[in-house]
């Protein structure tokens, strides 16, 4: 997927589970544009993990084996934490 490509970016952030919904389209929406590309990357890289897996990453019930990835879901947890509860 292009990082450029916001649109789809932001359409591979839809998961239909609400719990990552709210973890990762905040995230989205006020982080993504002030990530570095390989940054942007590895997040693409995150979403096209399965949703059970991206689920248990974000509700600390087990970690990413890709130190990348363990990064970028550590960064989305810190990043929402510091901005708090979200209306969506």
């Amino acid at each position: 997927m292009d990082i450029n490509n916001k649109a789809r970016v932001q359409w591979a952030c839809r998961r239909g589970m609400r719990e990552l919904d709210i973890s990762i389209m905040p995230f989205f929406e006020f982080e993504y544009d002030h990530l570095s590309d390989s940054e942007k990357q590895v997040f693409v890289r995150l979403l096209e993990s399965d949703d059970p897996d991206l689920f248990n990453w974000m509700m600390n019930h087990g970690e990413p084996a890709d130190p990348e990835l363990k990064s970028m879901v550590n960064l989305i947890q810190q990043r929402n934490q510091q901005r708090g509860p979200v209306a969506f």
